[in-house]
């Protein structure tokens, strides 16, 4: 464990100094695509017109004998996109494959400076997070970098859970943590071949109406995953990091990934993973807070004060914990309307609302 004066010294010579803090910038998806697929490829430079984050994956989805293609392109189309304020990251092989070093030192030398963000998959405790960081200071003074790239998690083994505080603050690197529930449910030998939401077996019934134990008795699905995403929420913010719901495999079930998503958004998590460009608009409404959320925090806030007593605003008690929690909306809302005019122009339209 390091001093706590050395957490933020370089750990190569050479190297840039470590975030002090996380860039807070609008990430509501992430969005995959295989580098190594020309006609994906082609999509990218309008796809940054649409997305906070374009994540060049390396990892699962990538067949073996393509690996080094996908790399290879990821190169290219970083050195001949202007992604403009969309952020570009990656995510490399594993730790414990034959890929990862040479995913890492190619693009670290040949596009660090494009690259924001390393997302490093099946992350099982601090130790993996440290490797990575000292790799990365070697070869960021090796490139001549001047900013340090930023390193992202994935939860996707038990152990990875078991230890998800730990990795939280493993390094001032970290930028944040994703749920990677496929890999997850097949570490925790759960009985589920989906890859993120619900499943109709993980359930709870209501209790019987007199001696009929089938009839009238009505179920509601469970959420397989609210305990792993509160936990991995509650590790980012001790930590000032960003939690991010992960995948959701059912491209065809719009429904259910809003629904998935906005569970996801109401217990923290700033973001989403969009594996096809349908998921994209959904990833955007859901993290972005209702206009008329934000227009009901500004009122609390202005009606509050200095933010301290109570107010009853409409029948309903607002105190200083209520300005708290709508300062966390209207931040974020502030957040997404700097780079977003029409977010913009829709908060302003519901808090003029709400105030005639």
């Amino acid at each position: 464990m390091r001093s706590p004066k050395d957490f933020f010294a370089p750990l190569a010579v050479g190297a840039p100094q470590p975030p002090r803090q996380i860039p807070v910038r609008p990430s509501r998806m992430i969005h995959f695509f295989d580098p190594g697929n020309e006609k994906m490829a082609a999509k990218v430079p309008d796809l940054a017109k649409k997305t906070d984050v374009l994540l060049g994956n390396l990892e699962d989805a990538v067949r073996a004998d393509r690996k080094e293609a996908a790399r290879a392109g990821l190169v290219s189309i970083a050195k001949a996109t202007d992604f403009g304020r969309t952020q570009l990251w990656t995510r490399v092989n594993s730790l414990d494959s034959p890929w990862v070093l040479d995913d890492l030192i190619t693009l670290v030398t040949e596009i660090g400076d494009k690259l924001d963000v390393i997302m490093v998959p099946k992350v099982e405790g601090a130790q993996d997070i440290h490797y990575v960081d000292r790799l990365l200071a070697q070869l960021e003074a090796r490139a001549g970098l001047t900013k340090p790239l930023l390193v992202h998690a994935i939860l996707e083994t038990a152990s990875g859970v078991a230890n998800v505080e730990e990795i939280a603050g493993a390094s001032p690197r970290m930028q944040g943590i994703s749920l990677g529930p496929a890999d997850l449910a097949a570490s925790r030998r759960m009985k589920t071949t989906r890859v993120g939401g619900g499943h109709p077996g993980y359930l709870v019934r209501t209790d019987p109406v007199g001696e009929d134990l089938t009839e009238g008795r009505t179920t509601y699905q469970q959420d397989l995953w609210h305990y792993t995403v509160a936990r991995m929420v509650d590790a980012c913010a001790m930590n000032g990091i960003l939690p991010y719901y992960g995948p959701f495999g059912d491209i065809r079930d719009v429904v259910a990934c809003e629904d998935q998503f906005r569970n996801a958004f109401l217990l923290g998590c700033v973001g989403a993973w969009s594996l096809h460009p349908v998921q994209i608009d959904i990833a955007k409404k859901v993290f972005s807070p209702a206009p008329e959320d934000v227009a009901w925090a500004r009122r609390v806030i202005a009606e509050m004060g200095d933010g301290t007593g109570a107010v009853m605003i409409d029948g309903k008690m607002q105190d200083d914990a209520s300005v708290k929690q709508c300062r966390v909306v209207v931040e974020l809302a502030d957040e997404l309307a700097a780079t977003d005019p029409e977010l913009a122009a829709a908060y302003d339209a519901a808090t003029k609302e709400i105030q005639s």
